[in-house]
């Protein structure tokens, strides 16, 4: 497949990953972010085998564990926006991270789980 189809399948995906919240810078500005959207969205993010939402669950779940708490809220956020989880859902998720992965990580992954709610909420009350 020509890189110029892996690299608009990415843009497509990571947009729809990410409910149109992640700015993609334009394609030569950064081989880092050209590598990313030609190979992780471009080829993982698109197989059939699990769904988003699935891939969502587990990426929440990684991200959580190594307290990556920018990274957990923007998943989370993603995950609202694109109703794979609801608010209840995604709290029921940090009450697995505190079980597996310890609750002082869970913990501090509270707040920022809390902050993607309200955000969400926010900007579906402002749509309507």
């Amino acid at each position: 497949m020509p890189d110029d189809d892996r690299y608009e399948r990415g843009v497509e995906m990571i947009k729809k990953v990410y409910a149109g919240d992640v700015v993609v810078p334009p394609r030569g500005a950064m081989a880092f972010t050209d590598l990313m959207l030609e190979s992780l969205f471009a080829e993982v993010w698109t197989r059939e085998e699990l769904s988003i939402r699935d891939r969502r669950l587990i990426l929440l779940g990684v991200i959580g564990a190594l307290g990556e708490k920018d990274t957990f809220g923007i998943q989370a956020k993603a995950a609202l926006k694109n109703e794979e989880l609801t608010p209840e859902q995604l709290r029921e998720v940090l009450i697995m991270l505190a079980n597996y992965a310890g609750y002082p990580r869970a913990a501090g992954l509270i707040g920022v789980a809390e902050q993607a709610i309200a955000s969400v909420s926010k900007e579906q009350k402002q749509g309507d």
